[in-house]
C-alpha cells in the first residue's frame, strides 16, 4: 500500500463536527432517558475507538455508558469480504435500553447492517447510529444513519481511527490514500 495521503477532513473540522453531533444527540437523547437510565454506547471495534471517545465527551453532561462490539468483514483487505465475524460480544444488557452504534465508517452497509439486526434481536428500546463518515459509492446494503460526520461518495480513507491493515488509526486528520494510477 503505497504511502501517498491526501488530506480530506482536518483535526479541526474533525473537531468541530463532532461537537456538533455530541450537541444533536444531547438533544435528541435527553427527553428519552428516564431518571438513573443511561443511553448505551456501542463502539465498533477497532475503527470506532478514537470517534467514540470524542463522541462521549461531546454529549456533555447526558449520561453514558459505553460497551464495545469488535466485527470484521474485511480481515485486512481494502473491500469487503461479504461474511461478518463477530469477534468481541456487547458486554452489557441492552433490552429495554437506548442504543447509540458508533461507527468509523458506513461503507458498503454489509457489517452495519448485520450488526443493527443483531442487536434489534435483543429488543432495545431504540438503536441510532452514528457514524464518522459515511461513504456513499459502494453502498450494497442499506442502513439507515442517524448522525453522520462527514459524508463523500468514494475513497480509500486512513486516519483518525480509520485503517489500513491496522496502520494510520492515529492519524489526527482523515486522509484519502491515493494509488500511483489515481
Amino acid at each position: 500500500m503505497p504511502d501517498k495521503k491526501v488530506l480530506v477532513y482536518t483535526p479541526e473540522q474533525i473537531t468541530a463536527r463532532v461537537a456538533e453531533l455530541g450537541a444533536a444527540i444531547r438533544r435528541d437523547y435527553a427527553p428519552l432517558l428516564a431518571e438513573g437510565e443511561q443511553l448505551l454506547a456501542v463502539g465498533v471495534l477497532n475503527g470506532a475507538f478514537i470517534f467514540m471517545a470524542d463522541l462521549v465527551r461531546a454529549v456533555g453532561d447526558l449520561p453514558v455508558e459505553v460497551d464495545f462490539v469488535r466485527l470484521s468483514s474485511y480481515q485486512d483487505r481494502t473491500t469487503s469480504s461479504s461474511e461478518v465475524v463477530m469477534t468481541k460480544n456487547l458486554e452489557k444488557e441492552i433490552r429495554g435500553r437506548h442504543v447509540l452504534v458508533v461507527e468509523d465508517i458506513a461503507d458498503c452497509g454489509l457489517t452495519l447492517a448485520w450488526l443493527l439486526a443483531f442487536l434489534k434481536k435483543r429488543q432495545p428500546a431504540s438503536v441510532r447510529v452514528a457514524v464518522a463518515v459515511d461513504k456513499r459509492a459502494r453502498r450494497e446494503t442499506p442502513v439507515d444513519l442517524d448522525y453522520v460526520g462527514f459524508s463523500l461518495d468514494d475513497g480509500f480513507l486512513v486516519g483518525y481511527g480509520l485503517d489500513y491493515a491496522e496502520k494510520y488509526r492515529n492519524l489526527p486528520a482523515i486522509y484519502e490514500v491515493v494509488t500511483p494510477a489515481g
